[in-house]
Protein backbone atom coordinates (compact mmCIF):
# COMPACT_ATOMS: atom_id res chain seq x y z
CA UNK A 1 0.00 0.00 0.00
CA UNK A 2 1.24 3.47 -0.86
CA UNK A 3 1.30 6.03 1.92
CA UNK A 4 -0.14 9.37 0.75
CA UNK A 5 1.04 12.63 2.35
CA UNK A 6 -1.12 15.61 3.20
CA UNK A 7 -0.28 19.10 4.50
CA UNK A 8 -0.86 19.00 8.26
CA UNK A 9 -2.81 22.27 8.17
CA UNK A 10 -5.16 20.85 5.54
CA UNK A 11 -5.71 17.67 7.57
CA UNK A 12 -6.46 19.67 10.70
CA UNK A 13 -8.92 21.92 8.88
CA UNK A 14 -10.59 18.88 7.27
CA UNK A 15 -11.00 17.08 10.59
CA UNK A 16 -12.27 20.26 12.25
CA UNK A 17 -14.88 20.78 9.52
CA UNK A 18 -16.10 17.17 9.80
CA UNK A 19 -16.46 17.49 13.56
CA UNK A 20 -18.13 20.90 13.39
CA UNK A 21 -20.59 19.76 10.71
CA UNK A 22 -21.37 16.80 12.98
CA UNK A 23 -22.45 19.16 15.74
CA UNK A 24 -19.42 20.06 17.86
CA UNK A 25 -18.82 23.74 18.52
CA UNK A 26 -15.64 25.28 17.13
CA UNK A 27 -13.64 24.98 20.37
CA UNK A 28 -14.39 21.29 20.80
CA UNK A 29 -13.89 20.51 17.10
CA UNK A 30 -10.57 22.35 17.07
CA UNK A 31 -9.28 20.51 20.16
CA UNK A 32 -10.18 17.08 18.78
CA UNK A 33 -8.82 17.80 15.29
CA UNK A 34 -5.55 19.23 16.63
CA UNK A 35 -4.92 16.24 18.89
CA UNK A 36 -5.72 13.62 16.25
CA UNK A 37 -3.43 15.18 13.64
CA UNK A 38 -0.68 15.61 16.23
CA UNK A 39 -0.91 11.88 16.93
CA UNK A 40 -0.26 11.11 13.26
CA UNK A 41 2.57 13.64 13.08
CA UNK A 42 4.28 11.90 16.02
CA UNK A 43 3.94 8.54 14.25
CA UNK A 44 1.09 7.09 16.37
CA UNK A 45 -0.99 6.26 13.30
CA UNK A 46 -3.46 3.97 15.09
CA UNK A 47 -4.34 6.78 17.50
CA UNK A 48 -4.51 9.75 15.17
CA UNK A 49 -7.02 10.34 12.38
CA UNK A 50 -7.64 6.57 12.31
CA UNK A 51 -9.96 7.30 15.27
CA UNK A 52 -11.96 10.05 13.60
CA UNK A 53 -14.49 7.87 11.75
CA UNK A 54 -15.35 6.18 15.05
CA UNK A 55 -15.69 9.54 16.78
CA UNK A 56 -18.02 10.80 14.04
CA UNK A 57 -20.13 7.65 14.35
CA UNK A 58 -20.44 8.17 18.11
CA UNK A 59 -21.42 11.82 17.61
CA UNK A 60 -24.03 10.67 15.10
CA UNK A 61 -25.46 8.05 17.47
CA UNK A 62 -25.34 10.27 20.54
CA UNK A 63 -22.67 8.16 22.27
CA UNK A 64 -20.43 11.25 22.32
CA UNK A 65 -22.13 14.30 23.79
CA UNK A 66 -21.84 17.38 21.61
CA UNK A 67 -22.50 20.26 23.99
CA UNK A 68 -22.00 21.15 27.61
CA UNK A 69 -19.31 21.42 30.27
CA UNK A 70 -17.84 18.88 32.71
CA UNK A 71 -19.58 18.63 36.08
CA UNK A 72 -17.40 19.36 39.11
CA UNK A 73 -17.54 16.40 41.50
CA UNK A 74 -14.84 17.67 43.88
CA UNK A 75 -12.62 20.75 43.89
CA UNK A 76 -9.60 21.16 46.18
CA UNK A 77 -6.69 23.54 45.47
CA UNK A 78 -4.52 20.78 43.97
CA UNK A 79 -7.02 17.95 43.44
CA UNK A 80 -10.04 18.18 41.14
CA UNK A 81 -12.55 15.57 39.96
CA UNK A 82 -14.83 16.07 36.97
CA UNK A 83 -17.66 14.12 35.42
CA UNK A 84 -16.95 14.47 31.71
CA UNK A 85 -20.56 13.70 30.72
CA UNK A 86 -19.33 11.77 27.65
CA UNK A 87 -18.00 14.98 26.08
CA UNK A 88 -15.12 14.84 23.54
CA UNK A 89 -12.02 13.48 25.28
CA UNK A 90 -9.33 15.69 23.71
CA UNK A 91 -11.31 18.82 24.61
CA UNK A 92 -11.75 17.63 28.20
CA UNK A 93 -8.02 16.87 28.49
CA UNK A 94 -7.13 20.33 27.16
CA UNK A 95 -9.49 21.96 29.67
CA UNK A 96 -8.01 19.87 32.49
CA UNK A 97 -4.47 20.78 31.41
CA UNK A 98 -5.26 24.48 31.45
CA UNK A 99 -6.69 24.24 34.97
CA UNK A 100 -3.87 22.05 36.29
CA UNK A 101 -1.17 24.32 34.82
CA UNK A 102 -2.80 27.40 36.32
CA UNK A 103 -3.03 25.86 39.78
CA UNK A 104 0.42 24.24 39.68
CA UNK A 105 1.87 27.73 39.35
CA UNK A 106 0.80 28.42 42.95
CA UNK A 107 0.40 24.93 44.43
CA UNK A 108 3.46 23.31 42.79
CA UNK A 109 1.27 20.54 41.44
CA UNK A 110 -2.34 19.88 40.50
CA UNK A 111 -4.16 16.69 39.60
CA UNK A 112 -7.40 16.43 37.64
CA UNK A 113 -9.24 13.12 37.29
CA UNK A 114 -12.10 12.79 34.84
CA UNK A 115 -14.76 10.12 34.83
CA UNK A 116 -17.14 9.47 31.93
CA UNK A 117 -14.98 11.10 29.27
CA UNK A 118 -15.19 9.95 25.69
CA UNK A 119 -11.96 8.49 24.24
CA UNK A 120 -8.93 10.82 24.60
CA UNK A 121 -6.86 9.72 21.55
CA UNK A 122 -3.04 9.69 21.59
CA UNK A 123 -1.64 10.50 25.03
CA UNK A 124 1.74 11.57 23.61
CA UNK A 125 0.03 14.36 21.65
CA UNK A 126 -0.54 16.39 24.83
CA UNK A 127 2.83 16.08 26.53
CA UNK A 128 4.99 18.59 24.68
CA UNK A 129 2.44 21.31 25.43
CA UNK A 130 3.48 20.92 29.08
CA UNK A 131 7.21 20.33 28.63
CA UNK A 132 7.48 23.44 26.45
CA UNK A 133 6.52 25.35 29.61
CA UNK A 134 9.09 23.56 31.76
CA UNK A 135 6.43 21.37 33.38
CA UNK A 136 6.28 17.65 34.10
CA UNK A 137 3.05 16.00 33.00
CA UNK A 138 1.69 12.59 33.91
CA UNK A 139 -1.30 11.29 31.95
CA UNK A 140 -2.91 7.88 32.06
CA UNK A 141 -6.33 6.44 31.28
CA UNK A 142 -8.44 3.32 31.29
CA UNK A 143 -11.65 2.42 29.48
CA UNK A 144 -14.03 0.71 31.90
CA UNK A 145 -16.49 0.00 29.09
CA UNK A 146 -14.49 -2.85 27.58
CA UNK A 147 -11.90 -5.49 28.43
CA UNK A 148 -9.27 -7.08 26.20
CA UNK A 149 -6.29 -7.74 28.51
CA UNK A 150 -6.22 -10.63 30.97
CA UNK A 151 -4.55 -10.38 34.37
CA UNK A 152 -1.24 -12.24 34.59
CA UNK A 153 -1.94 -15.94 34.96
CA UNK A 154 -5.58 -15.64 33.84
CA UNK A 155 -7.57 -16.27 30.68
CA UNK A 156 -10.46 -13.88 31.12
CA UNK A 157 -10.00 -10.21 30.13
CA UNK A 158 -10.42 -7.57 32.82
CA UNK A 159 -8.52 -4.51 31.54
CA UNK A 160 -7.91 -2.35 28.50
CA UNK A 161 -4.28 -1.64 27.45
CA UNK A 162 -4.24 1.19 30.05
CA UNK A 163 -1.51 3.47 28.67
CA UNK A 164 0.85 5.44 30.87
CA UNK A 165 2.46 8.63 29.57
CA UNK A 166 4.83 11.25 30.93
CA UNK A 167 6.33 14.46 29.58
CA UNK A 168 9.68 15.40 31.14
CA UNK A 169 11.39 18.67 30.14
CA UNK A 170 15.09 18.93 29.38
CA UNK A 171 17.14 21.77 27.91
CA UNK A 172 16.86 20.00 24.53
CA UNK A 173 14.48 17.32 23.25
CA UNK A 174 11.98 16.48 26.01
CA UNK A 175 11.21 12.95 27.13
CA UNK A 176 7.74 12.09 25.80
CA UNK A 177 6.85 8.62 27.06
CA UNK A 178 3.63 6.90 25.97
CA UNK A 179 3.49 3.15 26.57
CA UNK A 180 0.74 0.61 27.15
CA UNK A 181 0.78 -1.60 30.21
CA UNK A 182 -0.10 -4.46 27.84
CA UNK A 183 2.05 -6.02 25.12
CA UNK A 184 0.15 -4.20 22.36
CA UNK A 185 -2.99 -2.15 21.77
CA UNK A 186 -6.52 -2.77 20.55
CA UNK A 187 -5.92 -0.44 17.62
CA UNK A 188 -2.92 -2.38 16.34
CA UNK A 189 -4.45 -5.84 16.82
CA UNK A 190 -7.63 -4.72 15.05
CA UNK A 191 -5.62 -3.32 12.13
CA UNK A 192 -3.46 -6.41 11.75
CA UNK A 193 -6.47 -8.71 12.00
CA UNK A 194 -8.38 -6.75 9.34
CA UNK A 195 -5.36 -6.94 7.03
CA UNK A 196 -4.71 -10.64 7.68
CA UNK A 197 -1.24 -9.92 9.08
CA UNK A 198 0.72 -11.43 11.95
CA UNK A 199 1.97 -9.34 14.85
CA UNK A 200 5.72 -8.71 15.21
CA UNK A 201 5.86 -11.06 18.21
CA UNK A 202 3.63 -13.24 20.41
CA UNK A 203 1.80 -10.34 22.03
CA UNK A 204 -1.55 -12.11 22.42
CA UNK A 205 -2.72 -15.50 23.64
CA UNK A 206 -5.53 -17.69 22.43
CA UNK A 207 -8.48 -18.78 24.53
CA UNK A 208 -6.46 -21.67 25.93
CA UNK A 209 -3.57 -19.48 27.14
CA UNK A 210 -1.12 -20.24 24.31
CA UNK A 211 0.95 -17.19 23.24
CA UNK A 212 0.75 -16.35 19.54
CA UNK A 213 1.46 -13.65 16.98
CA UNK A 214 -1.94 -14.23 15.32
CA UNK A 215 -4.36 -11.41 16.24
CA UNK A 216 -7.34 -13.36 14.91
CA UNK A 217 -7.45 -15.34 18.19
CA UNK A 218 -8.94 -12.24 19.79
CA UNK A 219 -12.02 -12.63 17.61
CA UNK A 220 -12.55 -16.42 17.69
CA UNK A 221 -14.30 -18.53 20.32
CA UNK A 222 -13.02 -19.16 22.89
CA UNK A 223 -11.70 -15.62 22.57
CA UNK A 224 -8.09 -14.88 23.37
CA UNK A 225 -6.73 -11.77 25.03
CA UNK A 226 -3.84 -9.33 24.76
CA UNK A 227 -1.00 -10.24 27.10
CA UNK A 228 0.10 -7.87 29.85
CA UNK A 229 3.43 -6.10 29.31
CA UNK A 230 6.12 -8.73 29.87
CA UNK A 231 4.08 -11.55 28.35
CA UNK A 232 3.98 -15.04 29.80
CA UNK A 233 7.45 -14.72 31.34
CA UNK A 234 7.27 -11.48 33.32
CA UNK A 235 3.75 -10.23 32.76
CA UNK A 236 3.31 -9.71 36.50
CA UNK A 237 5.11 -6.39 35.93
CA UNK A 238 2.64 -5.15 33.35
CA UNK A 239 -0.18 -6.52 35.49
CA UNK A 240 1.01 -4.43 38.43
CA UNK A 241 1.24 -1.31 36.30
CA UNK A 242 -2.26 -1.96 34.97
CA UNK A 243 -3.64 -2.16 38.49
CA UNK A 244 -1.86 1.11 39.28
CA UNK A 245 -3.64 2.76 36.35
CA UNK A 246 -6.98 1.41 37.55
CA UNK A 247 -6.35 2.95 40.97
CA UNK A 248 -5.32 6.33 39.57
CA UNK A 249 -8.25 6.48 37.14
CA UNK A 250 -11.35 4.55 38.20
CA UNK A 251 -10.35 4.47 41.85
CA UNK A 252 -9.72 8.20 42.29
CA UNK A 253 -12.59 9.16 39.99
CA UNK A 254 -14.98 6.89 41.86
CA UNK A 255 -16.31 5.52 38.58
CA UNK A 256 -15.07 2.59 36.54
CA UNK A 257 -15.48 -1.13 36.17
CA UNK A 258 -17.90 -1.34 39.09
CA UNK A 259 -20.42 0.75 37.11
CA UNK A 260 -22.67 0.06 34.09
CA UNK A 261 -21.00 0.35 30.70
CA UNK A 262 -21.83 3.41 28.61
CA UNK A 263 -19.76 2.92 25.44
CA UNK A 264 -16.28 3.75 24.13
CA UNK A 265 -14.69 6.17 26.54
CA UNK A 266 -12.06 6.87 29.16
CA UNK A 267 -11.42 7.53 32.81
CA UNK A 268 -8.50 9.95 33.01
CA UNK A 269 -5.75 10.85 35.49
CA UNK A 270 -3.82 14.04 34.64
CA UNK A 271 -1.15 15.59 36.83
CA UNK A 272 1.01 18.66 36.28
CA UNK A 273 4.16 19.09 38.39
CA UNK A 274 6.13 22.35 38.33
CA UNK A 275 9.84 21.71 39.05
CA UNK A 276 10.12 25.36 40.12
CA UNK A 277 8.27 24.43 43.31
CA UNK A 278 10.89 21.81 44.19
CA UNK A 279 14.64 22.15 43.60
CA UNK A 280 14.04 24.53 40.69
CA UNK A 281 13.79 24.17 36.92
CA UNK A 282 17.52 24.65 36.31
CA UNK A 283 18.36 21.92 38.81
CA UNK A 284 15.74 19.65 37.25
CA UNK A 285 16.99 20.08 33.69
CA UNK A 286 20.61 19.67 34.82
CA UNK A 287 19.77 16.25 36.20
CA UNK A 288 17.60 15.19 33.26
CA UNK A 289 20.13 16.46 30.70
CA UNK A 290 22.80 14.30 32.31
CA UNK A 291 20.56 11.23 32.28
CA UNK A 292 19.27 11.64 28.73
CA UNK A 293 22.73 12.51 27.36
CA UNK A 294 24.11 9.34 28.96
CA UNK A 295 21.31 7.28 27.41
CA UNK A 296 21.99 8.60 23.92
CA UNK A 297 25.74 8.13 24.38
CA UNK A 298 25.32 4.47 25.32
CA UNK A 299 27.01 2.11 22.86
CA UNK A 300 24.34 0.68 20.54
CA UNK A 301 23.54 -3.00 21.01
CA UNK A 302 22.62 -3.19 17.31
CA UNK A 303 25.15 -1.65 14.90
CA UNK A 304 23.81 1.44 13.17
CA UNK A 305 20.91 1.90 15.62
CA UNK A 306 21.73 4.64 18.08
CA UNK A 307 20.01 4.80 21.46
CA UNK A 308 17.15 7.30 21.62
CA UNK A 309 15.05 8.64 24.47
CA UNK A 310 11.27 8.29 24.48
CA UNK A 311 9.67 10.74 22.07
CA UNK A 312 12.90 11.72 20.33
CA UNK A 313 11.92 10.01 17.10
CA UNK A 314 8.40 11.43 17.35
CA UNK A 315 9.67 15.00 17.69
CA UNK A 316 11.96 14.51 14.70
CA UNK A 317 9.16 12.91 12.66
CA UNK A 318 6.71 15.69 13.51
CA UNK A 319 9.17 18.32 12.29
CA UNK A 320 9.74 16.36 9.08
CA UNK A 321 6.04 15.87 8.45
CA UNK A 322 5.30 19.52 9.11
CA UNK A 323 7.52 20.42 6.15
CA UNK A 324 6.96 17.40 3.88
CA UNK A 325 3.35 16.50 4.65
CA UNK A 326 1.83 13.92 6.98
CA UNK A 327 2.16 10.30 5.83
CA UNK A 328 -1.38 9.09 6.46
CA UNK A 329 -1.97 5.35 6.79
CA UNK A 330 -3.62 4.22 3.53
CA UNK A 331 -6.91 3.04 5.06
CA UNK A 332 -7.64 6.30 6.90
CA UNK A 333 -8.69 8.70 4.15
CA UNK A 334 -11.09 6.24 2.43
CA UNK A 335 -12.92 5.82 5.75
CA UNK A 336 -13.13 9.60 6.19
CA UNK A 337 -14.16 10.24 2.58
CA UNK A 338 -17.49 8.54 3.30
CA UNK A 339 -18.11 11.01 6.13
CA UNK A 340 -16.97 13.91 3.94
CA UNK A 341 -19.61 13.01 1.36
CA UNK A 342 -22.29 12.64 4.03
CA UNK A 343 -21.45 15.97 5.70
CA UNK A 344 -20.64 17.97 2.57
CA UNK A 345 -16.97 18.56 3.37
CA UNK A 346 -14.24 18.58 0.73
CA UNK A 347 -11.43 16.12 1.45
CA UNK A 348 -7.88 17.48 1.07
CA UNK A 349 -5.75 16.43 -1.86
CA UNK A 350 -2.58 14.46 -1.25
CA UNK A 351 0.58 16.56 -1.43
Amino acid sequence: MTTPRYPHTALTAFAEQLLHKSGLDHAKATAVARTLVEGDMLGHDTHGLALLAGYLADIDSGAMKKTGEPLVVSDKPAAVTWDGQRLPGPWLVEQAMALAIERAATQGTCTVVIRRSHHIACLAAYLKRATDQGLVMLLTCSDPNTASVAPFGGLDPVFTPNPVSAGIPTSGVPVLMDVSTSATTNGLTNRFNNEGRKLPAAWVMDGHGVPTDDPSVLFKEPKGTILPLGGKDSGHKGYGLTLLVEGLTGGLAGHGRADPREGWGATVFLQIIDPRAFAGLDAFTRQMDTVTDACRASRPASPGRTVRTHGQRGVELAAQQESEGVALYPTIMPALTQWALKLGVTAPAAA
